[in-house]
């Protein structure tokens, strides 16, 4: 009998393990202001919610289109600090791949050769890979939920996978983006106690890495800025993801074009109390 109600505890401990991918993000609501996610204007056909967990810890939320294999849109808290830009490896979700005990993300070498689970094949099936973004040219390796807007190295190295990573123009990524990462921010986020950030892309018309990985048509983010409790200040942008140029918004500027590139469907990306102008 003490055997079986061992047996019932250890598994009810390994379910626990798969909430970091889950139907919603109701395990991780602190990276969205008062708990308010984007409606499902945005969700693609097979949506995956992840609470990206490094070190049993979650440091931002990412809603990941499966079949397209790139981000829908990351969230997260601007929280710049002092840490260094981390090493350059790159991690894949184990969840994504099957149903597992392994809550954190994790390098594609370390689950293929060291811990002998998956072969790169069954990565492959759910998620974009190394040598996918290594077969792309013109293209480069964008982040969504932003290194240098995070303030700790776990942080920091957590935003290192490949499901916060879209194909993105490479003279964009290094240029406006860029600017708009490293000092736009800054900028709109003075005086703010809190400010919550989300950061998505459009699904385009055109696939990569021998159709494997999604091109989106556009890269945006939008900012939420919070004095105290109460939302005072909110802003937006976008960008074509073919060219080096980027355009400042209000937020609800940005949810009206955001919803006529999803067909007219009705966006909303925060919470009703953030100002849309």
């Amino acid at each position: 009998m003490l055997g079986l109600l061992l047996l019932q505890v250890l598994a009810s401990c390994l379910w626990l393990g798969h909430s970091e991918v889950v139907k919603s993000f109701e395990d991780c609501p602190e990276f969205f202001y008062a708990g308010t996610t984007p409606n499902d204007a945005l969700h693609p056909q097979k949506p995956v919610w992840i609470c990206q967990s490094y070190g049993d810890s979650y440091h931002y939320a990412t809603l990941y289109d499966s079949e397209r294999r790139i981000p829908v849109y990351s969230a997260y808290k601007y929280q710049p600090g002092p840490a260094k830009r981390p090493h350059k490896y790159w991690y894949v979700e184990p969840q994504l791949i099957s149903e597992n005990e392994l809550q954190n993300m994790e390098r594609e070498i370390v689950l293929i050769d060291k811990l002998h689970r998956f072969t790169l094949e069954e990565i492959k099936a759910s998620q974009a890979v190394l040598e996918d973004y290594e077969k792309m040219t013109g293209l480069t390796r964008g982040h969504l939920a932003a290194c240098s807007h995070m303030d700790s190295k776990e942080n920091k190295t957590s935003t290192f996978t490949l499901t916060n990573i879209v194909p993105q123009d490479k003279s964009l990524n290094g240029g406006q983006w860029n600017q708009y990462e490293a000092k736009t921010m800054e900028q709109m986020s003075k005086g703010c106690t809190t400010t919550y950030i989300i950061t998505g892309a459009v699904p385009g018309n055109t696939n990569v890495a021998e159709g494997r990985v999604n091109r989106p048509s556009h890269i945006w983010s939008a900012g939420c800025c919070l004095v105290g409790t109460q939302p005072k200040k909110s802003w937006g942008v976008i960008a074509e993801n073919n060219k080096n140029r980027l355009k400042k918004v209000s937020l609800g500027e940005l949810e009206n074009m955001l919803g006529t590139l999803y067909r007219g469907r009705r966006v909303t990306l925060f919470n009703n109390a953030c100002p849309r102008q």
